[in-house]
């Protein structure tokens, strides 16, 4: 393994600014690591799409990044994950992590009733029941559909009555229910934590996915031998819509009104075999591990 790949960056893409609650947390847990965000916001919501729709979306996002040379992928989008994760671990070289096996790990830990708050293709495809009850059948598990949350953070109203009103009728049936722990199970939502908080009982303990994801992967760089140990952190940021809408938003949770880049996703050919030819080299070195949340 060459000693640059340790300060390659770490991949991370959402629909939008999801991702970024995944990336300020490498930057907290990881502080030396180097990030490359993509937000593939021309064509959020990612929730609604079809399966075929989301693959082809994850396989360009990830030959793009790819020929970026980043070292790992953190899928910080619980949609992709819940769906596309297990196919492209299998066809691409470097290690991709998703968010919802970490997330339902952090949650048993937690709690005997959960309640997930999610997109509606993640709450559909059951993802974060099934992966609770391999750790844990007698756990209880209700998973909520919330389709107009991604949007109304796109839209930077967090704080608009509307989305609280929005809030409690998604968060009712788990009220009713009697939860004892909320997962996010979309990386957009704990931008909505104060009003979610708001709104439920103080004995009800929230988990962040992206706090656990990022662990598995600073678990996963020291097995590799790539974390970095020089201090010459960077971000850099793109996006497949506009940059200046994604900059103004990103702007209150980075702190910073962050340099955007457009990429243009249709010049990538997410042909397995290209890929495997641009990464030759990165595949000698690294291998996917399957267990590695």
């Amino acid at each position: 393994m060459k000693t640059g790949d340790a300060q390659a960056p770490i991949g991370v893409f959402d629909s939008g600014v999801g991702g970024l609650t995944v990336l300020r947390e490498i930057q907290r847990q990881l502080p030396n690591e180097s990030v490359l965000y993509f937000g593939d916001t021309a064509r959020l919501p990612y929730g609604t799409r079809s399966e075929e729709e989301l693959l082809q979306f994850v396989r360009e996002i990830l030959t793009w990044m790819t020929q970026q040379r980043v070292k790992m992928v953190v899928v910080a989008c619980n949609t992709s994950s819940a769906k596309a994760l297990d196919v492209v671990r299998a066809e691409f070289p470097m290690p991709i992590l998703g968010v919802i096996l970490p997330g339902a790990r952090a949650a048993v830990q937690r709690g005997r009733q959960i309640g997930v708050i999610a997109t509606p293709f993640t709450a559909a495809s059951d993802a974060y029941r099934r992966a609770i009850h391999e750790i844990d059948e007698a756990i209880a598990v209700w998973q909520v559909g919330c389709p107009e949350f991604v949007p109304l953070i796109e839209q930077n109203r967090v704080h608009d009555p509307y989305t609280r009103q929005v809030a409690q009728r998604y968060l009712e049936p788990l009220i009713q229910a009697q939860i004892d722990t909320l997962v996010f199970g979309c990386t957009h939502y704990p931008h909505l934590k104060p009003v979610l908080r708001s709104l439920l009982p103080p004995t009800v303990q929230f988990v962040d996915p992206a706090v656990h994801v990022v662990r598995a992967a600073a678990r996963e760089l020291d097995l590799l031998g790539l974390r970095n140990l020089y201090a010459n952190r960077t971000a850099r940021f793109c996006v497949s819509g506009c940059p200046e809408s994604f900059a103004q938003l990103s702007q209150q949770w980075l702190g910073y009104l962050p340099i955007t880049e457009r990429v243009d996703l249709t010049a990538v050919t997410p042909a397995i075999s290209t890929v495997r030819a641009i990464s030759e080299g990165i595949a000698s070195r690294i291998a996917p591990l399957e267990t590695s949340e």
